[in-house]
């Protein structure tokens, strides 16, 4: 071997065991020892590991549906090994979270009685993610495919609705309450208080895709201000996860469109309705030449004071550049980063050799090749 090839292997070996270190860093499970529970930090301004006090930064994917926009639910019974396979692959790729989301009608059979089927198989995945040192940010409440939706829900009014919301968190935190592998309970996946006078005659948004991922907490506003109820459905399901779990953190997900502003908003402004929040979460998504604006409505969500996750994200409505500076300069307000994962791997997309495959896999690729820049503590503003 020539003195050229010693210096390049040295130099390669080097930036190897760099890479090995920096990733145990960052994932502190990784490294064999025993789970620690995840909380805020002393002063507030961020999260770390309960006991030994290291920091803690979310980064990973939302893990909502397989290729086939199937939802978990539909082939966790009869795909568990599937399951398995994507935990280690999330775990390969350098994960601390992954976020799952629970459907209301497969978690309730009624107003009152959760489905122990559900809640066992749930049971079976915190335990995988407890294996593989993975957190999981569970998202529950959802409604996402509308045929799905138990027609008794439907018609429960707003007080029956959120009592039976309430209860579906009671099952879930009593279920989960003594895992270290919880990171936190999002209450639910964009929730919006309607506006205006007008009596809505149907709970769910919009579809995207195929799937209902807005939500409304009421059907008629009345004489109450938008925040106010915002504010009192936040508590109400807040008290049923503390009935049972004291320790975890809870969240809720808000869209970009939630701060107070003219024009479209969601009525939970961040700054009106955080009170029994732990931590903000938003989801951001760049549009073309409005980099800045994706990054200023950052910055708002950041004022309340709270750490800001930012719980879905990816390039849907911009070029990877624009992406690749959001990301970088949502350092100095984000906490923690989420997109996508639906369990296909970067060489599996490769393998594909189909446009869409190409696309979906320079994100994934990106997104992973990115992760030591946005979890790097250094020059961070907290």
């Amino acid at each position: 071997m020539t003195p050229l090839q010693c210096c390049r292997a040295v130099a390669a070996l080097a930036a190897f065991l760099l890479t090995c270190c920096l990733l145990l860093a960052l994932n502190p499970a990784a490294k064999g020892g025993e789970m620690e529970r995840v909380r805020l930090s002393d002063d507030g301004k961020g999260f770390v590991l309960a006991t030994s006090g290291q920091r803690f930064v979310p980064w990973g994917f939302n893990y909502d549906h397989d290729g086939d926009g199937r939802l978990l639910e539909d082939y966790w019974g009869d795909e568990w090994d599937r399951v398995e396979q994507d935990f280690g692959e999330l775990k390969d790729l350098g994960t601390t979270v992954v976020r799952i989301h629970l459907q209301t009608g497969r978690f309730l059979t009624d107003t009152d009685t959760p489905n122990q089927a559900a809640l066992d198989r749930l049971k079976m995945l915190v335990a995988l993610a407890e294996k593989n040192g993975l957190y999981l940010d569970l998202t529950g409440l959802g409604c996402y495919h509308k045929q799905d939706v138990p027609a008794w829900y439907d018609a429960l009014n707003e007080k029956e609705r959120w009592q039976a919301q309430a209860r579906f968190w009671e099952a879930v935190a009593g279920t989960c309450a003594d895992s270290p592998a919880i990171f936190c309970y999002d209450l639910m996946n964009e929730p919006v208080v309607p506006g205006g006078g007008d009596k809505r005659d149907d709970w769910l948004g919009p579809a995207f895709a195929g799937k209902h991922f807005v939500q409304f907490i009421t059907l008629e506003l009345g004489e109450r201000e938008r925040p106010d109820v915002a504010r009192e459905w936040i508590e109400t399901l807040a008290r049923a996860i503390r009935r049972h779990d004291r320790r975890h953190l809870v969240t809720v997900g808000m869209v970009d469109w939630s701060l107070d502003r003219r024009g479209l908003t969601s009525g939970f402004v961040p700054e009106k309705v955080s009170g029994d929040l732990d931590f903000l979460s938003v989801h951001i998504y760049p549009q073309t030449d409005k980099v800045d604006e994706a990054l200023e409505t950052l910055k708002g969500f950041a004022a309340v004071g709270k750490p800001v996750v930012i719980e879905e994200t990816a390039p849907l409505k911009c070029s990877l550049e624009e992406y690749d500076r959001f990301l970088t300069e949502s350092r100095q307000n984000a906490h923690g980063w989420i997109s996508f994962y639906w369990g296909t791997t970067i060489e599996e997309y490769r393998e594909a050799k189909t446009l869409q495959a190409a696309i979906a896999g320079k994100w994934l690729e990106f997104f992973v090749e990115k992760r030591p820049a946005l979890l790097a503590e250094d020059g961070v503003e907290r």
